[in-house]
């Protein structure tokens, strides 16, 4: 293990502090443990809800039905222009 150091805050380094004196746990441990956690959430496959999800909802219920006529449409407008 090698030691690094690192800037932060004086409110967030109160805040680590009070964690680890509440957990009975050193800063350093807390620290290592949510760089640790930082890192799988951010290594983990994209199976979770994708963000943009629902983004394109147009509040119209046929849009299965009348998917060709509205490309169809969008398709004809932009040839004109």
């Amino acid at each position: 293990m090698k030691r690094t150091t690192i800037f932060a805050d004086d409110e967030l380094l109160n805040e680590i502090k009070e964690l680890a004196r509440d957990e009975h746990r050193s800063s350093a441990e807390l620290i290592r443990e949510a760089i640790v956690c930082y890192i799988a959430r951010k290594r983990e496959p994209l199976n979770r809800k994708l963000s943009f999800l629902g983004i394109g909802e147009s509040g119209q219920n046929n849009v299965a039905e009348t998917h060709e006529d509205l490309l169809w449409r969008k398709s004809s407008k932009l040839k004109r222009s």
